[in-house]
């Protein structure tokens, strides 16, 4: 491996396609398809994205031809991602020609200017990916308020990219990632330095500011006033990621959502008094650029790693009046603070800052903090837990990079490197966004999942603040990781199946469909030992995988389907038409039985389809029901009080929307009971035949 750190993460990434693309699962044969996959995934990781999708579609409108390898669709800023892949498979050596480049710009906007144009109906019908993105864009035209094209390459760029343009009244940009872009943000996990707001380019002129000095601790501050369409314009560019990283979560999910009303209500009657009102933010940056006019006062002209920390909710919701709304913004003026730190550690900083000035809002300091214990022992048990045969573990990607970071120290020596592949391969790496997406999938919110990755671990988040876990130990994360083996396994076995669109929505729908069938228990620590599912499981996956596929655009009926998966309406509909399980199970299903279950004998409960079943019947009772059965049952002595007290449980699982699901054992006596009950004439309600 090469000495040059550019040079070393060129050959990795290279190395990584080509072990994808050569072997027997590979869901394309073509490096540059597959290059564009990984770089999406990568920087969806990093925050760069969120929600894309890789989708390589070319072909001609008119005698122009056009090209895209993936998009993504943000509603809340309505802008639509083109992404255009021009992958060369070598180490950077040289800069790709401006006029290839121009090239690859032109003939993704050319996508967009046909799909409006009603390129979907001239697609192939097989061809549904592109037919949906097509049609979408085509409908939601009026909405979409800019396109960013983005250029994913592994060489290097020209100087300079086409200027940013209009189509249609929309904001055309520009954008690229080449190998050294990748390597700063995928390899060094630099992503602050990554923006730079020039505020020459964006308003044709500086921004005047009051320069203070204090006499110590180690920053600068600089107090301004920034035009409220600024602001707004400068979200539209970068959107979530200049909200500093803790904060994240709370702003993704609660800031965005609505105007806050008394914002709103002076953004459109008393624009001018908006300073007044209004606290204004708080920033910090990297660096700053300053010039001085005629008079020697200083005027800032660039933001270098700007980072929102206090004063999210202000910024969106200027961003939503102004370009959702429409509302018009002169007149708005934000106040700002920028601290700039010279002397000490950045993020301790940011940190410290984001704390401080949060205090005197809605946002707590859990939503600072919560998360970081958590991900701590997560990695914790990540380097403790070695595989049964005691020679590989999994790798758990805490902070991003560093797995990568591991896999460069290891390098310095064979031996650690050999060691280090052998123990942690790339198919055990375990990203955050991995763990939020394959843990919601089996708690029942495929709807999540279905929102893209950023959003996903941001909803995760706000779950984990609301409603604090247990500490995970030993057993979680072996439950965890056969989660993870499965969730995988079916990805693999969906790609292989072929399906012509939305390959990543079937799944997260298969996962919430057997935790719902299966009550959320199979065998987990079978799966754990073998790091492997059965021939069994993977033929169930590949029955249940057209019938899902069915309902899900059954239950779209004329709505979009890849926005209908996103709502927990879809999940409902699918997840009461699910496909029925059937004698013989797979044997995670029947060895599923609970440690109890096995009594003196040593020996788990084996299971059959029945047991699902009556899980099943269980989940389609009230809370209010099973209340009652339990109440009238006990005090007539229908039911034995120990069933009574079953049927109490299973009440207040239900009034939990069934986040926990009855066992096998609950099941049984529960509707005997709540039947006992019914016969009697004491439940005003039917109950369910056992």
């Amino acid at each position: 491996m090469t000495d040059d750190p550019l040079n070393a993460f060129a050959e990795g990434l290279a190395n990584e396609i080509e072990d994808a693309v050569s072997g027997p699962d590979a869901p394309t044969p073509f490096s540059s398809e597959m290059f564009t996959r990984i770089v999406l995934e990568r920087l969806e990781e990093a925050g760069h994205v969120d929600a894309a999708f890789d989708l390589h579609q070319e072909g001609y409108s008119g005698r122009a031809s056009y090209r895209i390898d993936g998009y993504a669709f943000d509603e809340e800023r309505g802008v639509l991602d083109l992404f255009t892949t021009l992958h060369v498979g070598d180490v950077p050596s040289a800069k790709l020609p401006a006029a290839d480049v121009s090239r690859a710009f032109e003939r993704a906007l050319r996508f967009a200017r046909a799909a409006v144009d009603g390129l979907a109906d001239k697609l192939e019908p097989s061809n549904t990916d592109a037919s949906d993105l097509a049609r979408r864009i085509e409908q939601d035209a009026d909405k979409i308020t800019a396109i960013r094209i983005t250029l994913l390459t592994d060489a290097l760029l020209p100087s300079s990219l086409p200027q940013d343009a209009e189509w249609g009244g929309r904001l055309v940009e520009h954008d690229a990632y080449d190998i050294v872009r990748l390597h700063r943000i995928l390899g060094e996990g630099e992503t602050r330095s990554d923006i730079t707001v020039d505020l020459k380019q964006l308003t044709g002129g500086t921004l005047p500011c009051l320069h203070v000095r204090p006499g110590d601790g180690g920053y600068e501050a600089y107090l301004a006033v920034l035009p409220g369409d600024v602001l707004s314009r400068i979200y539209h560019r970068y959107g979530v990621r200049l909200l500093e990283l803790n904060v994240r979560a709370f702003l993704g999910i609660q800031g965005r959502k609505s105007v806050n009303a008394e914002l709103r209500r002076t953004i459109v009657e008393q624009p001018s008094m908006f300073m007044a009102f209004n606290n204004g933010i708080v920033a910090t940056v990297d660096d700053i650029v300053l010039e001085k006019d005629a008079m020697g006062r200083e005027h800032i002209s660039k933001l270098l790693g700007l980072q929102i920390v206090n004063g999210g909710q202000t910024t969106a919701s200027l961003h939503r009046a102004r370009w959702k709304e429409s509302i018009r913004l002169d007149g708005v003026e934000v106040p700002v603070k920028i601290i700039h730190v010279t002397d000490g550690d950045l993020s301790t900083m940011v940190s410290s800052v984001s704390r401080a000035a949060n205090r005197q809002n809605t946002v707590q300091l859990a939503d600072f903090s919560a998360s970081d214990p958590f991900h701590q022992e997560v990695e914790t048990l990540a380097n403790n837990m070695w595989l049964d045969d005691g020679r590989g573990r999994w790798f758990y990607e805490r902070a991003r990079g560093s797995y990568l970071a591991a896999e460069q120290k290891a390098s310095y020596r064979k031996t650690d490197q050999q060691s280090f592949r052998v123990q942690t391969p790339k198919t055990r790496r375990l990203s955050k966004l991995d763990l939020a997406r394959y843990l919601h999938a089996w708690s029942g919110l495929p709807f999540r999942v279905c929102l893209g990755g950023q959003k996903n671990f941001q909803y995760f988040m706000q779950r984990m603040k609301d409603n604090p876990p247990s500490a995970p130990d030993d057993a979680w994360f072996r439950k965890l990781i056969a989660i993870t083996v499965l969730y995988r396994s079916a990805e693999r076995l969906i790609r292989l199946m072929k399906f012509p669109a939305y390959r990543a929505q079937i799944v997260a729908y298969i996962m919430s469909g057997l935790s719902h069938r299966t009550g959320g228990r199979i065998d987990f620590e079978g799966i754990w030992k073998r790091q492997a599912i059965s021939p069994e499981l993977e033929g169930l996956i590949r029955q249940w995988a057209p019938q899902i596929d069915v309902l899900l655009r059954t239950t779209a009926g004329q709505r979009n389907p890849g926005e209908w998966f996103k709502k927990e309406d879809c999940w409902n509909e699918v997840r009461d038409q699910l496909p029925p399980l059937s004698d013989p199970l797979p044997p995670e299903l029947i060895n599923a039985g609970t440690a109890s279950a096995a009594g003196a004998t040593g020996k788990a409960q084996e299971l059959s389809a029945e047991d699902y079943e009556r899980v099943r019947r269980c989940m389609e009772i009230s809370s209010q029901d099973w209340l009652e059965a339990a109440e009238k049952g006990q005090q007539s002595k229908t039911i034995h009080w120990k069933t009574a007290g079953i049927c109490r449980t299973l009440a207040s699982y239900a009034a939990g929307g069934w986040e926990r699901k009855p066992s096998p054992k609950q099941a049984r006596p529960a509707l005997d009971a709540i039947n006992a009950v019914r016969q009697a004439g004491l439940l005003d309600r039917d109950g369910v035949e056992a």
